[in-house]
């Protein structure tokens, strides 16, 4: 039987929630829709770590981040880390990047193509890579060259720094760059491109790496008029105080709290509006790509993933952005369609990590190799094996550690004291910290216990021999 070709969709910032078929009231996603309904969505799908950089590590690697040691968005993974890609070009099959990875630092006055090197020995063989929208300003890529070439770089390069002049709140204006050419334009057509031309000789694994809907707020204008900001969904009230991070991190933190933000109803109405524009504009390049497979003949083989790095605070709680452990930061959208799903349309209630997919990935490609990361295979999940994958999954940031379990969220910081204490079943919106709260002590005991247990478990370095 000829391998699957396996298909990695990666939007960056998307929030687990703001997709048409988990319910939600006001975003459109028909082509992701399209994918959950022939395929299964994952509802309580979590990040590692809800900050770029240690996110897409271990999702590549299948580690935690005190195991890559990626804590924040500089450095890199060591070139000879274990990664999924290895192991599928290992059973034929040809590996391709398009658009944002993230996976390395991004210098100024640069070019991506200097990390080529670094991206080949990371398993990719073929490598299309831009910056997302904030290293754009400051590092080239083939998206750069392609925009100085047709004279509307600097239009970018301009519109960013009166953007960062005037706060989040303000900038809330679409992209002025020329129709098709925004960042997510030049990375849905690349993919598009490459699929309509690649010979097929070997199974294919290709990552698309969109730079949207992170901010900055600005979809293409057309797309901007597609949603109303005076008819947005309102954000989740400001319940109780507290730091996640410590000093230095927590400054930056309370920069983005309300009082400072001074998010308003139109405020938020705008942001909403021109995010989940930008949702929109990635769903219907996704629609492109699968156009492409179906053109090619490829779509009914080929195994498609859809995921997010993290999600978006997106005014909730007074908040914008992410790197803190509300559900809105640190669950992420996941949804797999192998070819020829025999259970489509399936949502599954297990807890997940984003850590699952890379054994997931091996199954699908028949990968024999035992991989060095933690991450559980979800083939059991899909083929309606059973219904519980995990009794808890775990994210870190900050030297603060969450878990979260069918019922309850704890968050330590590095010394064990308990910061956060939430009942998601009687709680789900997190209003009420439970902590120093009367019978609770059991509960934080068997949590701490578990959380050691994870990571006592969890120590191996990553090193492929």
């Amino acid at each position: 039987m000829t391998k699957p070709n396996i298909l990695i969709l990666m939007p960056d910032q998307h929030r687990a929630d703001c997709l048409s078929c988990a319910g939600h009231p006001v975003v459109r996603t028909p082509n992701l829709d399209r994918l959950a309904d022939e395929g299964m969505r994952f509802r309580p799908a979590y990040t590692t770590s809800p900050v770029c950089m240690p996110a897409r590590s271990s999702f590549l690697s299948g580690l935690y981040c005190h195991n890559h040691g990626q804590w924040e968005n500089v450095g890199h993974l060591p070139p000879g880390a274990d990664t999924y890609l290895h192991h599928v070009r290992e059973v034929g099959y040809h590996t391709c990047h398009v658009g944002k990875s993230h996976l390395h630092s991004h210098r100024a006055d640069h070019h991506l193509d200097e990390a080529k090197p670094f991206m080949h020995q990371l398993g990719w063989d073929e490598v299309f890579e831009t910056t997302g929208p904030h290293a754009t300003v400051r590092t080239d890529s083939i998206m750069t060259d392609h925009w100085r070439q047709i004279g509307c770089l600097d239009t970018f390069r301009d519109d960013y720094p009166r953007r960062a002049e005037v706060g989040p709140t303000a900038a809330t204006w679409p992209s002025p760059m020329p129709e098709g050419e925004t960042l997510d334009d030049f990375v849905g057509r690349t993919a598009v491109d490459y699929l309509l031309g690649y010979d097929w000789e070997l199974p294919l694994l290709l990552f698309v790496g969109f730079g949207g809907p992170h901010e900055p707020w600005d979809p293409p204008a057309d797309w901007a008029e597609r949603y109303d900001p005076a008819r947005m969904d309102s954000p989740k009230a400001i319940t109780e105080p507290g730091s996640w991070v410590p000093e230095p991190a927590a400054a930056h933190q309370r920069a983005l709290q309300n009082d400072r933000l001074g998010i308003t109803p139109e405020i938020n109405g705008r942001i909403r509006a021109l995010y989940y524009a930008k949702i929109s504009h990635i769903d219907w390049w996704i629609g492109r790509i699968l156009d492409a497979l179906l053109e090619r003949g490829q779509i009914d083989n080929t195994a498609i993933i859809f995921w997010s790095d993290h999600g978006e605070m997106l005014c909730d709680k007074g908040r914008l952005y992410k790197s803190v452990f509300y559900e809105e930061s640190v669950r992420v959208p996941l949804i797999i369609r192998p070819p020829g799903y025999r259970h489509a349309g399936a949502v599954s209630d297990s807890l997940v990590s984003q850590i699952d997919v890379f054994p997931t990935i091996l199954d699908i490609a028949g990968c024999d190799a035992e991989p060095i990361g933690f991450g559980r295979s979800l083939t059991p999940l899909l083929e309606r094996k059973t219904d519980a994958l995990r009794d808890a999954v775990f994210s870190e940031i900050h030297q603060r550690t969450m878990i979260r379990d069918k019922r309850f969220k704890m968050v330590v910081d590095s010394q064990g004291t308990v910061l956060k204490l939430y009942d998601m079943l009687g709680d789900p919106q997190e209003e009420v910290n439970l902590v120093g709260s009367p019978g609770t002590a059991d509960t934080v005991q068997r949590l701490k216990l578990r959380m050691l247990e994870w990571y006592l478990g969890t120590q191996q370095r990553q090193r492929r021999e």
